[in-house]
């Protein structure tokens, strides 16, 4: 391993990334393979999944599903345990946000943002997390989760709420996991990425506003696709045998600025 954040026995993992086609899912995998793990990318566009593969190498693979389609998210992990047996590190970054609904929105489109968001959001992070896990490594198989710093902010923007609330769900599940797979020496941890830049998500943002975002920091600095893979490495690696049901936040320090 190049930067010991690897497995102990100095062996490749197995790594799957939900969302890894682009933006963060696309930067966890890289910084993976780099080390020498074995990486699986999960997403729902066969286009952006070879794209990525083709530019990461060898170490990456693809498995087309929907996250939140119970059958295909079963069936790509039946295939990436077929082919690698054991799963070391489910990294839950698939996610939704363009859903805008403020009190302004009419009830029953509100109502079909909400469950539109919660079904990826909430369902595909729940759905997947339960296929994975009787295929964890025990002891030291490692859940992280990707939720967003809207759940402590509400957002950079309005329009957030349902977005900021499913997000919220994760933190719960992540508590409740975390003492069912405690026990077997698996670690649960979520990360709440502040604003983070060069994403398909934050596209939509422009450039002036950048200088804004940062200004609300206490580093005054947006955030890129690599600070949140840094994060997610450290959480699966052996050195956070210790850290489990925790809120990571790297968001540049956002609350206290």
């Amino acid at each position: 391993m190049s930067d010991g954040e690897g497995s102990t026995t100095g062996q490749p993992r197995t790594v799957v990334v939900t969302g890894g086609a682009t933006g963060i899912g696309k930067a966890v995998a890289a910084s993976f393979a780099r080390d020498g793990d074995r990486v699986t990318i999960v997403g729902r566009r066969e286009d952006a999944l070879r794209h990525t593969v083709d530019e990461l190498g060898p170490r990456v693979s693809w498995q087309q599903a929907d996250v939140a389609e119970r059958t295909q998210i079963a069936a790509a992990v039946e295939r990436i345990v077929g082919e690698h047996g054991t799963i070391h590190v489910l990294v839950n970054n698939a996610g939704i946000s363009n859903r805008n609904v403020t009190l302004a929105t009419p009830l029953e489109e509100a109502e079909a943002l909400w469950d539109e968001l919660s079904r990826v959001n909430v369902k595909g992070v729940l759905l997947t997390t339960l296929a994975c896990a009787p295929h964890l490594a025990r002891p030291g198989g490692r859940v992280v989760m990707v939720s967003s710093g809207a759940v402590f902010t509400g957002g950079v923007f309005p329009g957030l709420m349902a977005y900021a609330a499913s997000k919220a769900a994760l933190h719960g599940m992540m508590s409740s996991l975390s003492r069912e797979l405690g026990a077997d020496g698996i670690t649960v941890n979520t990360i709440a990425p502040g604003v983070i830049v060069d994403t398909e998500m934050t596209a939509g943002i422009p450039a002036d506003d950048h200088l804004r975002l940062a200004a609300a920091t206490v580093t005054k600095q947006v955030g890129h696709p690599e600070d949140i893979a840094a994060a997610v490495r450290h959480l699966a690696s052996p050195a956070a045998q210790f850290v489990s049901a925790q809120v990571l936040q790297v968001d540049g320090g956002r609350l206290p600025g």
